[in-house]
């Protein structure tokens, strides 16, 4: 048999299982936000303490990235996988078992290390067969899956807190990475050839990642996704405390308020997976960055006029969701077109870029500001304009080219 066939995976066989890595991510964020503010008490800590169970977890995700893309480049995409989901698993049950805010973190510290590579490597897997607007089409299907675990997750966790511990949580993200690993073994293939395989020097990989930072044709897309998800992951570690704390909703309620969250990035995946037949990848960006633009004048105006009010906070969380798959997989792609030849190492960084940007915004909203509401309206706006400003500089460098 030749080997060459054995290599590469159809658009719907990449599409579902860079879908279910992805997924790994946020179900380790939604699945215990409900779950938040009882960690909190049981462990004698401070609201700050959990939040910072969010922040050493975007940190880990953002810097591992950077390992296992030139591992992938090295090893290939299915084996490294495995390898890091494996780490994801024993950081689970770390977490499972965790009786101190202390041993928390660690276990939040190895989810990440061994979650990055869902983003990393389905990027990579996506670049390495695929190219232009079928890239691009593929990315939204893998954002279309990714829906399906946010929209179940936050009311599986409340189900959870009714039930027992916020322990049976982290078991459960620990059956999930088993089921992955499951899957990049017997159902996944390598798409990596071996004669496109990178060698694995540390000056190679420190040039290669020197040069993604040198070009704008990278860095300016990796900032907008650095933004635009930036955004996301903040308000994803700021909701719990303002809707169950401060507006005084039950878990159960919380899980609720959050379907129009997930019901927004649904019907917005949706609507790119059309709109991207009709419209190149620079004009799905403006229609997003016009959503997300919304977003941050909502986030600065409706909870300081309705401090009280659900609909005053969902709103702009709807708005900024459905603008992510509009600029998501059009910006992935164009950050990664000119690298195939090192698309694990750019793949990793743009997920650098994506986890950096939740890292620094959910750490400003823990050191900056008094509570979770100053945070969401002050911050949120600050990074829609931002976002804007950084893509009219990048169309800008593009037209001068």
């Amino acid at each position: 048999m030749n080997p060459s066939k054995l290599l590469g995976m159809s658009p719907r066989r990449t599409a579902i299982i860079g879908g279910l890595m992805v997924t790994t991510g946020p179900l380790s964020l939604t699945l215990y936000g409900p779950a938040l503010p009882s960690i909190v008490a049981d462990l004698g800590t401070s609201d700050a303490g959990g939040k910072l169970t969010m922040s050493v977890y975007f940190a880990a995700f953002a810097i591992s990235q950077l390992i296992c893309g030139p591992l992938s480049d090295r090893f290939g995409r299915r084996w490294v996988g495995v390898a890091f989901f494996a780490i994801y698993v024993i950081g689970s049950l770390v977490c499972a078992m965790a009786a101190s805010l202390e041993v928390l973190l660690l276990g939040r510290l190895l989810q990440g290390f061994g979650v990055s590579a869902g983003g990393a490597l389905s990027r990579a897997m996506v670049r390495d067969q695929f190219v232009g607007m079928e890239a691009v089409r593929i990315l939204t299907l893998v954002n279309l899956i990714l829906t399906v675990t946010p929209a179940i997750a936050p009311t599986l966790g409340s189900l959870i807190m009714l039930a027992g511990s916020w322990h049976l949580m982290f078991t459960i993200m620990a059956g999930f990475g088993l089921a992955v690993i499951t899957l990049l073994g017997f159902g996944a293939r390598e798409t990596l050839p071996e004669t496109a395989r990178v060698p694995l020097v540390p000056r190679t990989v420190l040039v290669n990642y020197a040069t993604l930072l040198r070009a704008p044709d990278f860095l300016m897309p990796a900032l907008l996704l650095a933004l635009a998800f930036g955004g996301f992951y903040a308000f994803a570690a700021l909701l719990p405390f303002i809707l169950i704390e401060e507006i005084g909703l039950t878990p159960f309620q919380f899980a609720m308020a959050l379907l129009a969250q997930t019901g927004s990035f649904i019907i917005g995946n949706l609507v790119a997976g059309r709109l991207a037949h009709k419209l190149d990848g620079a004009q799905l960006i403006v229609l997003g960055l016009i959503l997300l633009g919304m977003g941050g004048l909502g986030f600065a105006i409706a909870p300081r006029l309705f401090p009280d009010s659900v609909f005053a906070v969902m709103a702009p969380v709807s708005l900024w969701m459905l603008a992510l798959p509009a600029i998501g997989p059009s910006a992935t792609v164009a950050a990664m077109a000119r690298y195939g030849h090192i698309a694990g190492a750019a793949g990793a960084m743009t997920g650098f870029f994506q986890m950096g940007g939740g890292f620094i915004a959910s750490l400003l909203a823990i050191a900056l500001f008094p509570d979770a509401h100053a945070a969401l309206v002050t911050v949120l706006p600050i990074l829609a304009v931002l976002a804007i400003v950084t893509a009219l500089l990048h169309r800008r460098s593009w037209a001068e080219q």
